[in-house]
């Protein structure tokens, strides 16, 4: 017994200290198209995050990356995943912030230079899709920027991982699979800028992450999945009402600054000082992401006052994240922007681009109600 139990332990020491690289091909792979002359063409880029990371091992799924491990770079998955030979000609983009920062230092010079590329491609005629990969942290606001200024109906499709790519049993590989096929399907042009994990298809408006760590992170909180990846076929159910893409009046804009918003939460006795702090600073607009269905605190109400008396817009949102800000005849009177179901981080996207357009609230609102 003593000598079985010794032995399983050595086993087990082997396994878990053995480097691992990437992921393992099996021997038995479905037959690999050699003409792929009709498939799709589908540009792969990546913008790093989780599925772009490695481990010291494979049990290591929340801890990864760091010093001396090197990150996946987008050539890896298109060999560690010979099976998107079938699924599209892929060729690939690394537009990757350098490795000396982290994803929770996304800056706006980012979604600058991804815009613009993403606009340059889509002139292609030769490309016919896009995925782009990213960390969850800050996706799905990412993603609405690119809905908001990119102007193409060509699919564009976010992905990511919540597990590194070297973890046990990673759902990198099978969501940058279903993205890939996603991508490569001709019905989902015209949609915007959509995002794919776990098998469901949201759009990057309407899609919130929801947990920190489960692969089932990524829902439309009030709206749902528009459509799935499922294992036989990719499909649609509905199609997104709001305007994008090539709807969008910022679409195919390159700016290189954006008007200054700031982001205020509204708790049990938060203080309006901190608005009025903004204010002195230089913010052009605000969000305030208010209690129950759009509340600011007393504090935060008469520093909104202040605020709007120095031509500061100002939108409100709910932190509870799920149904409408409603208008209501006490918010007009207030001249308060109603957020509509956005969450506070891409209203606050929504109103700069608005206020590269115009400073006067109602316009403002306008944008609010229609995108």
């Amino acid at each position: 017994m003593k000598i079985a139990v010794i032995a399983a332990l050595a086993a087990f020491t082997v396994f878990s200290s053995a480097p691992i690289a990437a992921q393992e091909i099996p021997n038995n792979l479905p037959p690999i198209t050699k003409d792929q002359s009709h498939l799709p063409h589908v540009v792969l880029m990546s913008m790093g995050g989780t599925i772009a990371s490695r481990a010291s091992d494979r049990l290591n799924i929340t801890n990864y990356g760091g010093k001396g491990i090197p990150r996946v770079d987008p050539q890896d998955w298109v060999h560690d995943m010979p099976e998107l030979a079938n699924v599209a000609r892929i060729t690939t983009e690394d537009m990757r912030p350098p490795a000396t920062r982290t994803d929770s230092s996304d800056l706006f010079e980012d979604l600058r230079r991804v815009a613009k590329r993403l606009n340059e491609l889509a002139k292609d005629p030769g490309v016919d899709g896009i995925v782009v990969t990213h960390g969850t942290n800050t996706m799905a606001e990412f993603a609405y920027y690119m809905d908001l200024t990119v102007d193409t109906d060509k699919p564009i499709v976010f992905v990511g991982s919540q597990r590194p790519w070297t973890g046990i049993s990673g759902d990198g590989p099978l969501n940058l699979y279903n993205a890939v096929r996603v991508a490569a399907s001709p019905m989902a042009g015209g949609k915007g800028v959509l995002q794919c994990m776990n098998q469901n298809i949201n759009t990057a408006r309407d899609v919130t992450k929801a947990s920190a760590y489960r692969v089932q992170t990524f829902r439309g909180v009030d709206v749902g999945a528009i459509g799935f990846a499922d294992p036989d076929k990719v499909v649609f159910y509905r199609e997104p009402t709001r305007k994008h893409t090539t709807q969008s009046a910022f679409a195919g804009m390159d700016y290189a600054t954006l008007p200054p918003v700031e982001v205020f939460y509204a708790y049990t006795d938060a203080p309006g000082y901190l608005i009025d702090a903004a204010v002195e600073h230089g913010v052009k607009g605000i969000v305030v992401d208010g209690t129950g269905a759009g509340s600011p605190t007393a504090s935060e109400t008469e520093a909104i006052k202040r605020a709007q008396a120095k031509g500061v817009v100002v939108v409100i949102t709910a932190r509870v994240h799920g149904g409408r800000v409603q208008e209501t005849p006490r918010r007009t009177e207030a001249q308060l922007v109603n957020g509509d179901n956005l969450p506070p981080e891409k209203a606050r996207l929504l109103l700069q681009l608005a206020l590269t357009k115009t400073n006067d609230w109602r316009e403002v609102k306008k944008y609010f109600d229609e995108y």
